[in-house]
């Protein structure tokens, strides 16, 4: 319904086409330059997306509409503003835009690392490491201010936070299997991995002891299947937390707001993968 309603506030611009003999398509880019809507906040309405007086729109870009499809379209947005309200609201700041990328990234990153946080939080356990996936990091982090609805679109799955209790015997087993399958969003390791192989892998600085007992923060959705990993058949202790991934990333980006810390991640080199040709 959204993208419906926006495609009459935004201009498309052609950036592809395709002509397959009896049918022809573009792909196209909403910008915005027809009227120039912008994504509102909770306080900016009009300036984002103009007024509607009577039946005629007046745009942000200064063209005016008097009736026709956009002056309704534009109505109809504007006028569902109030009750979006409270996900527009702003709850942090990110100097710079984050995407999640394999085998790592500053945004897969941070949210590995802020996982380990949250879960110690809930359950008051210490946590050494973290396992998240990939596939529950929706969309990018922004740049600039960063509202409740950016977060929630990043983790919209009903996921709790989960705390595990596994012997380093058996998150070897679980790395090794990643060398040889694909890594995911990991927190608190360093390891190293070549042609589908293991290399090395560190806990906290120090390499991974197989008879030490590590606690490791994870998700519910990685327990038993979940792209793969059955993280429960192979823990000492499984502790589920009444938390979701969402609820818990949202509290954490509020906190550092408060504490005047913006959002950031940083690609470190936690995971490396060497290439055949020696390359990373």
């Amino acid at each position: 319904m959204i993208i419906l309603l926006s495609a009459a506030l935004w201009l498309p611009v052609p950036v592809s086409a395709q002509d397959t003999g009896d049918m022809q398509w573009s792909r196209t880019v909403m910008d915005g330059s027809r009227t120039g809507v912008t994504v509102p906040a909770a306080t900016d309405v009009e300036k984002a997306l103009g007024a509607v007086k009577g039946n005629t729109y007046y745009a942000p870009s200064g063209k005016v509409f008097k009736g026709g499809t956009v002056a309704r379209v534009a109505e109809a947005v504007i006028e569902a503003q109030p009750a979006m309200a409270p996900v527009k609201k702003v709850i942090g700041y990110s100097p710079e835009a984050m995407a999640s990328e394999y085998p790592e990234s500053p945004l897969s990153n941070w949210f590995a690392d802020n996982l380990m946080r949250a879960t110690e939080d809930a359950c008051g356990r210490h946590v050494d490491m973290s396992i998240a996936n990939f596939g529950g990091i929706r969309v990018d982090m922004p740049q600039g201010d960063v509202t409740v609805d950016d977060i929630r679109s990043m983790f919209p799955f009903k996921n709790d936070l989960v705390y595990l209790s596994m012997t380093g015997k058996e998150i070897r087993h679980v790395l090794e299997w990643m060398a040889e399958e694909g890594f995911q969003v990991l927190g608190g390791v360093r390891v190293v991995a070549e042609d589908g192989e293991l290399l090395s892998a560190e806990i906290g600085g120090r390499p991974l002891d197989d008879n030490a007992v590590y606690g490791v923060a994870t998700i519910s959705f990685l327990l038993h299947g979940g792209d793969g990993l059955y993280l429960a058949d192979g823990a000492e202790e499984v502790v589920d937390i009444p938390v979701d991934i969402y609820t818990a990333m949202v509290r954490i980006v509020g906190e550092d707001a408060a504490a005047g810390k913006p959002i950031t991640g940083v690609a470190d080199g936690r995971v490396t993968i060497i290439d055949d040709k020696g390359g990373e």
